[in-house]
């Protein structure tokens, strides 16, 4: 990490708003259940799920049948090596865990956000085991599901390229940048106060490329809530990158009126950023001329998908959008990494609960 002292603070950015039918929505913990809800559980997985079943297990993971059926497909061979089994504290029998139960577990964990503590009530569960299957999970994303996020190769960049300029008239823009700060708790711990933001708040930093599909390509996180946007763009793989070449080198002609003037792949990103070859930033001087102003306006559009991406990334994985426990600081940007990996899963996997949630919060 690059020396943090006298680094810049900045105001957070106001998100996008969600109206309240959709924070509605947010399905709560469960109620604790009956002590032999786990097979109850696992026989429903195996068997099928009748209308009305599937449409509660949707409602409590926010996913489809198929996504999550992938994920335990996905790392059914790291959790099968090893059992995990809990001693249900209600009933006092010990209960061994398949793979479809510990990933409903991580799952309503990231879901939620609830504390460890009350989900393991809700299912009898000590919190420790709660937390153990959770970072499990986390691991076997982090090892199994790294090709869901990745920077495009030249083919899947010709489309993002060509619908960009089809849904907001930009030609060969690549991508769209901005960042979000996580919650953390207070700390006593020495120079705690760098983790203040604008609104002198404990945060992290999520920084992230996304396409015209709110898939993540590039995300990076762990920086402390009091940097800002140029600092935290230039302390990053994606900058460093960029500037030499290895990304976003890629140029064409524009038609035409414009016929014979090239264009160089770019992203778009708000005034905290700066203007760079590769990275275009809306005019800021008064008396903007007519062309400008339509400049603006399409690229404040465009911008529009980043920050909806990260309006998405909150509204489903709650435990991103509560304050997360300081001393894990360590442990939250893979959390953060993580839920961005489920969610471009649902993306890949063309999942219809994502898409009806999309639409509940007119979020397109």
């Amino acid at each position: 990490m690059a020396p943090l002292r006298g680094a810049n603070r900045r105001k957070r950015k106001p998100e996008r708003s969600l109206p309240a039918q959709a924070q509605a929505q947010a399905p709560p913990v469960p109620q604790p259940l009956a002590g032999d809800w786990w097979d109850a559980f696992s026989r429903r997985l195996a068997a099928g799920q009748p209308s009305e079943e599937c449409q509660n297990f949707e409602t409590a993971f926010k996913m489809s049948r198929k996504t999550f059926d992938y994920l335990c497909s996905l790392i059914k061979g790291d959790f099968t090596r090893k059992t995990q089994s809990f001693r249900n504290f209600r009933f006092g029998d010990k209960v061994i865990l398949g793979v479809e139960d510990q990933v409903a577990v991580a799952l309503l964990r990231l879901t939620t956000g609830e504390s460890l503590l009350s989900i393991g009530t809700c299912f009898g569960m000590n919190h420790s085991a709660i937390s153990n299957i959770t970072w499990r999970f986390i691991e076997c994303l982090e090892e199994r599901a790294t090709c869901h996020l990745k920077w495009p190769d030249p083919e899947e960049m010709a489309t993002i390229k060509a619908k960009f300029e089809r849904n907001q008239g930009l030609p060969n823009c690549c991508g769209a940048i901005d960042t979000t700060h996580i919650l953390m708790c207070s700390s006593a711990q020495p120079n705690s106060n760098v983790w203040l933001d604008g609104e002198n708040k404990n945060s992290m930093v999520l920084q992230t490329v996304v396409d015209p599909d709110m898939r993540f390509r590039d995300v990076v996180s762990g920086w402390p809530g009091s940097l800002d946007d140029s600092c935290i763009l230039r302390t990053s793989c994606f900058y460093r990158l960029c500037q030499k070449g290895s990304r976003l080198t890629g140029q064409m002609e524009l038609p035409g009126e414009s016929a014979g003037s090239m264009v160089r792949e770019y992203i778009v990103g708000d005034p905290s950023y700066p203007l760079l070859p590769w990275l275009m930033t809306p005019y800021q001087e008064h008396c903007l001329s007519s062309e400008k102003v339509e400049f603006n306006k399409r690229h404040a559009a465009t911008r529009m998908v980043v920050q909806s991406a990260l309006a998405n990334l909150k509204e489903r994985w709650q435990v991103l959008k509560g304050e997360l426990w300081r001393p894990d600081k360590h442990r939250l940007p893979r959390i953060i990494y993580a839920c961005c990996l489920l969610t471009n899963i649902m993306i890949d996997l063309e999942d219809a609960v994502r898409d009806g949630m999309l639409a509940l919060l007119d979020i397109t």
